[in-house]
């Protein structure tokens, strides 16, 4: 028996239980995982809420860990008992002391990568990868509009927006976010409380437009977000955290030939191949310099609750992670 949070009905922080579960042996295909440490993403939210559907009920939330290999599956290769693996992505039950998880999902984690960076940088560092290199491949003189710029993402965004010769404008909620955007790469920052985003965009881009915009904030900024495109420009929606945009009407992106995007990770590391690549470019610029990951709140998680509702009010920025209680004792 372990601990871990389990989710019997649909709501808000206070459904996260945390209670003894059965984790049992791997089958073929199979790795079973010590966590070391648990990437907190919104995804955790939107499943917790019922925004996107769980196959069964009861289950145990997460999506993003690091942790070491500690019993591995009939016809495995590749994995060895105490190997270091981080996993995004593929199978959902992070919150747990142990996990049983598909082996083509882990990948290894360099030795010079700390738990808690590895299992904040998976998740948030895909997904970035995709939106900048395979989405819409950003390039020297593109423009980006980057919403919540201090967040786990958008932090890794703006940088790595930057370091490929973008200018970045940025979008946070306060004084302190807006220096540390500034600080993770953003040219321009927008406090959106306090001026109306769309025209400082405007202002700042000569009322040019902006190339592309990456929008995880989906209904109060989405409208405001299209209005801030260039002609042929894209919009890039990959989160809700406000809620689910409106319908679109096809002919109003025809105003200005606008492409309209709504991504996901699983199909942009479909193939081993694709996850390989991927992570091995977010690792090179984690180990380079080019993406300095910021894991602002560290909870224990027996508290995934608490941590749950400071990441909704906008208590946090950067990455969150949670720490399984029994880390620097036998579980």
């Amino acid at each position: 028996m372990v601990k871990a949070i389990r989710v019997y009905e649909l709501g808000g922080p206070e459904v996260l239980k945390w209670e003894d579960v059965q984790i049992g042996e791997p089958n073929e295909g199979e790795i079973r995982v010590k966590i070391q440490a648990i990437g907190l993403n919104f995804i955790d939210v939107y499943f917790r809420k019922g925004v996107y559907k769980v196959a069964k009920m009861p289950f145990t939330p997460g999506v993003e860990a690091v942790g070491v290999v500690t019993a591995v599956g009939p016809g495995i290769t590749g994995w060895k008992v105490g190997d270091v693996v981080a996993y995004a992505g593929g199978s959902m039950g992070s919150y747990s002391e142990e996990q049983i998880l598909p082996a083509n999902k882990a990948v290894p984690l360099p030795p010079s990568i700390e738990p808690t960076v590895g299992a904040s940088i998976m998740l948030k560092g895909l997904t970035v990868h995709y939106l900048v290199r395979w989405c819409f491949k950003v390039e020297p003189g593109h423009i980006v509009l980057v919403h919540a710029a201090a967040g786990g993402v958008g932090s890794l965004l703006c940088q790595w927006a930057n370091a490929l010769g973008a200018t970045v404008i940025g979008t946070v909620s306060t004084n302190e976010k807006a220096v540390q955007a500034k600080e993770d790469g953003c040219h321009h920052v927008i406090i959106y409380t306090e001026e109306d985003f769309v025209a400082r965009v405007n202002e700042i881009t000569s009322g040019n437009g902006v190339h592309v915009v990456y929008d995880s904030v989906g209904k109060d900024t989405f409208q405001g977000s299209l209005a801030c495109l260039r002609p042929r420009g894209f919009m890039v929606n990959f989160g809700q955290s406000s809620g689910t945009p409106d319908p679109v009407p096809l002919p109003s992106l025809g105003a200005k030939s606008l492409f309209l995007t709504r991504p996901s990770l699983m199909h942009y590391s479909a193939t081993r191949d694709e996850l390989l690549e991927a992570a091995g470019e977010v690792f090179a610029n984690v180990a380079s310099g080019v993406l300095r990951v910021r894991v602002n709140h560290k909870y224990p998680l027996s508290q995934a609750a608490q941590a749950h509702a400071d990441l909704e009010s906008r208590k946090t920025s950067g990455s969150v992670v949670l720490i399984p209680d029994c880390i620097g004792r036998t579980c």
